[in-house]
């Protein structure tokens, strides 16, 4: 089958949800250079999921063209939707609007929706986060799916100037036909782009499903692909502790719990195991109180390799260059502490080493000041 056709981008940047945290805030000629440089900073994103990156008029469009499917159809009602009260209150939310993507051309939409979001925040690169046990369940053939995602990694670049890679997840709390699902797709049909394999949903119910898990993940990096797992969101230490020792994690979403146990924290310290941290999205869904109790500070403080990511970002009101900047008015990064957190994507990401020279040196430039002069909206 042929998608071009039926693609349409209906993503649009400047409605996405995204100014609370995104916008920028010129209250000083500091803030305004501070949002300067952000903007212009070579960023990747390491941890973002395919359905969470749906902008707000994306899922109004879909929701309107599926009616009956619970997803409010007018913009106010969906940004009350997307208040949450708790991680499966979340989880129920994110399946709904989940439900609306039910064509080919609508898995391609949302991937260069991303990509354009992202370009306009001076990204360069991304893995996202797709789960096709979610497809399957609404009836979506796997090659057709692969198709899509093919089909749009081929335009982000050209388009949007954005290389796209992928990472199949499997919704732990689905079990084990997901867990075989989702490897199966990795392994017979995967998209050329696919790098890892990865590990979400709700933390406290995949703990039954372990051996399922774990025997996907071990045929999935026997492949070749590179583990990706969440751990430590939403549970304590020992999560973590699963994720590397049961599925040789070589990056952790999230892993915030690592603090509560100090030979976990000398352990990632010592291994510079990446930590793809999303600050307001673990406020969002309930994990921190208030974005001012997030952890990473003290991540930081304790020497960890820590990513800075966005996880849903129109679901969240948020955006990449959004964290970038909550990190600098919320926690007192300067440019250089900034600077050092791009470098970490780059470094924790899985581009081609060249690519990652190219970009690191980018990023060294900026921050020296030899880049030129850097205005907001350029990157």
């Amino acid at each position: 089958m042929t998608t071009d056709a039926s693609i349409t981008d209906t993503t649009d940047a400047s409605t996405t949800g995204a100014p609370t945290t995104g916008a920028p805030v010129t209250g000083s000629s500091g803030d305004a250079a501070l949002d300067a440089f952000i903007d212009a900073l070579p960023k990747v994103e390491l941890h973002v999921h395919l359905i969470g990156s749906a902008s707000v008029p994306t899922v109004l469009e879909l929701a309107r063209r599926h009616p009956g499917s619970g997803v409010p159809t007018d913009e106010e009602e969906l940004r009350a939707f997307y208040t949450f009260t708790d991680f499966p209150h979340f989880a129920r939310v994110y399946r709904a609007v989940n439900a609306l993507v039910r064509e080919p051309g609508d898995v391609a939409t949302l991937v260069l929706g991303l990509a354009r979001d992202l370009a306009a925040q001076g990204a360069r690169y991304a893995e996202l986060q797709v789960t096709p046990y979610a497809h399957h369940m609404v009836g979506m053939p796997r090659r057709e799916v692969t198709e899509a995602l093919d089909l749009a990694a081929r335009r982000a670049p050209e388009e949007y100037g954005v290389e796209m890679a992928y990472i199949f997840d499997i919704p732990g709390e689905y079990g084990v036909e997901a867990a075989e699902i989702t490897v199966a797709h990795a392994l017979e049909e995967p998209p050329a782009a696919l790098v890892g394999f990865g590990l979400g949903g709700i933390e406290q119910e995949r703990a039954r499903y372990r051996d399922a898990i774990r025997d996907a993940f071990t045929a999935a990096r026997n492949a070749g692909l590179h583990s990706v797992p969440h751990g430590g969101e939403m549970t304590g230490p020992e999560t973590i502790w699963e994720v590397i020792e049961g599925l040789g994690a070589e990056r952790v979403g999230h892993g915030i719990s690592c603090l509560g146990d100090e030979r976990l924290v000398a352990h990632l310290r010592e291994t510079r195991l990446p930590l793809d941290v999303c600050p307001t999205s673990n406020v969002c869904t309930g994990q921190v109180a208030r974005i001012e109790d997030h952890p990473l500070p003290r991540l930081l403080e304790e020497g960890l390799f820590v990513t800075l990511n966005s996880d849903d970002p129109p679901m969240f009101a948020t955006t990449l260059a959004g964290e970038y900047r909550t990190a600098a008015r919320v926690f007192g990064l300067g440019r250089g502490e900034l600077a050092e957190l791009a470098r970490n994507g780059v470094t924790a990401s899985y581009l081609a080493p060249e690519r990652k020279r190219e970009l690191l040196a980018e990023i060294g430039a900026l921050e020296a000041g030899q880049a030129g002069p850097v205005t907001a909206g350029t990157a």
